[in-house]
């Protein structure tokens, strides 16, 4: 009988299936995902909040329930600050509802059916969110000089929890809710970028905010201002795809750092801070500064979560740490960058450094379209020059051991003596000396001509 049952299941479920575009929209709408058990389960820190939620995945987690006293301190603040009342809130999210609950990858069927539950939390989490975003402009007055969380105490050991949760990608809030309640604060936002500039400014990060168009949540906004190059005028280059045959090659594949440093390789830091911003040329590779810190892992691997789940996103952030993969094996790897500017640490030591890169690509999967093939493969190209190996192969052979170093110049002494000792050996042979002089030069009665025998007539 429960065969039957699912027979007809299935062909109810065929009768009622939408076309392709129809359930093109729908995947369109998703930009909040669950991270899968495969990738979450390897680090769960650096996937789950550690001091707030946002959104519904791990909303009333009791590690997390403190915080829910200051979200409701957070929304009464809010409104008497905005002179508005819940009801414009509430009447202004519910129009957009379902499109937030479509926002949601695997949204629990408790959510969608209780739509009053669910405008509450969006409600309560934007207005907390945005809140914390203003912390970074000094302008709010309306909060006490002693609060725990909007104070400056509150901003010094309290919001570095906070902006580290909010880049996880399990616990974002749509845009489209921080865009609305604004909207109402201000009556019509004029600024349509003002949330991309708050988010900037509350990471500290060096991108204008300005030219990065409408984004899905905080986290992508982000992720955009890591790849904002600014204004440019060069032409974007075309790049060519990987085969399969040169990924078994390992065409894909760069030295480290140490070694391309070896063969020759200068490394400079790039004109921006943009990840994308890589490039070879010349014998010199140019490299974004990236400063690395306890935040770092958590922000990587939440960027590369969203880019290996969202269709679309991209995958600039990926190849980056793919790159940094390739060119850093171990600590003196890290050392070299550090020395060039390019890396900054506040880890401790370059081989915690060196282990977190390592770490973070851990699964990854490089797109064959990567742009970044480009770099790669022309830095291998110049590695595999005769020169450039042979230098490589000298430096790495005699000049990183001392013991080593001083053998090779040791045997080069003892080389220049023996060619010494044998020219001051056959060079007697060819110009012997003789009576003080020198048989081989002519006297001058051999200048002169020889006398003719006289004649008898």
């Amino acid at each position: 009988m429960g065969d039957m049952e699912w027979v007809q299941q299935v062909s109810d479920s065929l009768d009622n299936m939408v076309d392709t575009s129809t359930e093109a929209d729908r995947w369109k709408k998703r930009s909040i995902y669950r991270g899968p058990s495969c990738v979450t389960d390897l680090n769960k820190k650096s996937y789950n909040p550690q001091a707030v939620s946002f959104g519904p995945y791990h909303h009333g987690e009791e590690h997390l329930q403190p915080m829910e006293d200051h979200k409701h301190r957070a929304l009464l603040h809010f409104l008497k600050r905005s002179d508005k009342p819940i009801q414009l809130l509430v009447q202004s999210l519910a129009e957009v509802v379902q499109d937030l609950k479509d926002s949601y990858d695997s949204l629990d069927q408790i959510w969608r059916n209780d739509t009053s539950s669910f405008l509450k939390l969006m409600i309560v989490d934007g207005c907390f969110m945005l809140e914390i975003l203003r912390t970074a402009t000094h302008t709010m007055s309306d909060y006490a000089a002693n609060d725990p969380i909007f104070s400056e105490h509150g901003r010094l050991y309290i919001m570095p929890y906070l902006r580290r949760d909010m880049l996880m990608l399990e616990n974002q809030l749509p845009m489209l809710v921080l865009d609305k309640l604004l909207a109402i604060e201000s009556d019509k936002a004029k600024d349509p970028e003002l949330i991309n500039k708050l988010v900037l400014k509350f990471f500290s990060t060096s991108s204008p905010g300005s030219g990065m168009g409408k984004c899905l949540h905080v986290l992508d906004v982000f992720r955009k201002s890591l790849l904002h190059e600014g204004p440019s005028h060069r032409k974007p280059r075309r790049h060519r795809k990987v085969t399969l045959e040169e990924i078994e090659r390992g065409e894909e594949i760069i030295r480290s750092a140490t070694e391309l440093d070896e063969a020759g390789i200068r490394f400079k830091k790039s004109r921006t801070q943009s990840l994308k911003d890589i490039s070879f040329r010349g014998g010199v590779l140019k490299l974004p500064v990236i400063i690395v810190d306890d935040a770092t892992e958590s922000m990587f691997l939440n960027l590369i979560a969203f880019e290996r789940l969202h269709v679309g996103a991209g995958n600039e952030v990926t190849s980056y740490i793919f790159f940094m993969d390739n060119i850093i094996d171990q600590a003196r790897d890290v050392s070299l960058l550090h020395s060039r500017g390019i890396i900054q640490s506040a880890l401790g030591s370059d081989k915690a450094v060196a282990k977190l890169f390592n770490s973070l690509s851990t699964d990854i999967t490089l797109d064959p379209d990567c742009p970044l093939y480009s770099v790669h493969k022309r830095v291998n190209q110049y590695c595999r020059k005769s020169w450039n190996e042979w230098r490589a192969n000298l430096i790495h052979t005699y000049f990183r051991n001392p013991w080593a170093f001083l053998s090779l110049i040791a045997a080069v002494f003892l080389f220049a003596l023996t060619i010494a000792q044998t020219i001051f050996t056959i060079y007697p042979y060819y110009h012997p000396s003789g009576n003080g002089g020198d048989s081989s030069s002519p006297s001058p009665s051999d200048l002169l001509p020889a006398k003719l025998p006289p004649s008898h007539h």
